[in-house]
């Protein structure tokens, strides 16, 4: 019988596996059989401190030669228990600042502690990336209830895609776009929400505009939940749209802090304004993000 596997090829060409960690090959056949079992991207218990603590090395190595990556204040983050951490989204769809972040927190923490990130279906459900074993699953709020109910921190971008790809020349400023859900969501599990700042992802590419009106016209939303249409300008092949052909981020420095946690009722009262919240919520990050804006000396090199 002929072999059919169409990674076998692959297998042969692709290096051994160092130290235990999975080549890409193997982790594409890996997610490819998963998909018998259904949709992937909903399944919190895909996450795999095994897999952390092997790939964690060569991933530090990376974010922190490439990226220069800092994060700052991560005792903020409480010991145990669930929060929402709200981070404001930036880089397109190859978020650096996601990365460097998640490779810090299990450095801080270790790779035994659960946490997981809310991220655009097409990315948590891609098969070969990788990063389900990481935490991350489907952005909605069924999976962000069951993160809670496991005591595990959540990392949400309410800006999503409306954030991330704005322009390069508003990397200094936070755009959630007025979403609140993140608010009801806090309120309703009960668990503080620890705001997450960063900057240097929108210096990986010159990001030209959102291209929403674009991505209307195309029906892009219905089809894949895609709101935008933008134009970014990198590596290798100058002009990509939506980030593909897929493009190499340029090396920005990038710089996290994590704010100390707010508890929305001792803050707000027993019954609080959701509008009230958000604006002081984004408020104090958009604060944060224009000191870490005015430290920065030229962009990409921080």
């Amino acid at each position: 019988m002929p072999d059919l596997n169409p990674f076998r090829p692959l297998r042969r060409l692709a290096p051994k596996p160092l130290d235990g960690v999975l080549s890409l090959p193997e982790m594409a056949v890996d997610d490819w059989v998963g998909l018998r079992h259904g949709i992937p991207g909903d399944n919190l218990d895909d996450w795999d401190p095994d897999y952390i603590r092997r790939v964690l090395p060569l991933m530090s190595t990376l974010v922190n030669t490439y990226f220069r990556g800092e994060v700052r204040g991560m005792e903020n983050i409480p010991e145990d228990g669930p929060v929402l951490m709200v981070g404001n989204h930036s880089g397109g769809t190859l978020i650096a600042d996601t990365f460097v972040f998640a490779c810090k927190f299990y450095e801080h923490f270790g790779p035994d502690r659960r946490f997981h990130q809310l991220a655009h279906d097409i990315a948590a459900r891609m098969p070969g990336l990788g990063i389900r074993q990481w935490g991350t699953v489907a952005a909605n709020h069924d999976n962000a209830r069951k993160a809670f109910d496991l005591g595990a921190p959540v990392l949400v971008y309410p800006g999503g895609d409306h954030e991330s790809f704005r322009p390069s020349w508003e990397t200094d400023k936070i755009d959630f776009g007025g979403r609140k859900g993140f608010i009801k969501l806090a309120l309703e599990q009960n668990v503080p929400i620890v705001p997450v700042v960063a900057i240097g992802g929108q210096e990986t590419a010159l990001f030209l505009g959102q291209g929403r009106k674009i991505s209307s016209a195309l029906g892009l939303e219905n089809l894949t939940r895609v709101k935008v249409f933008p134009v970014q300008i990198a590596p290798p092949f100058g002009i990509t749209l939506l980030d593909l052909p897929l493009r190499l981020p340029l090396p920005a420095k990038i710089t996290v802090e994590v704010l100390p946690p707010v508890d929305l009722k001792e803050r707000f009262g027993e019954d609080p304004d959701a509008e009230e919240i958000y604006d002081e919520v984004t408020g104090d990050m958009q604060d944060k993000l224009s000191d870490l804006s005015d430290e920065r000396t030229i962009p990409i090199a921080g």
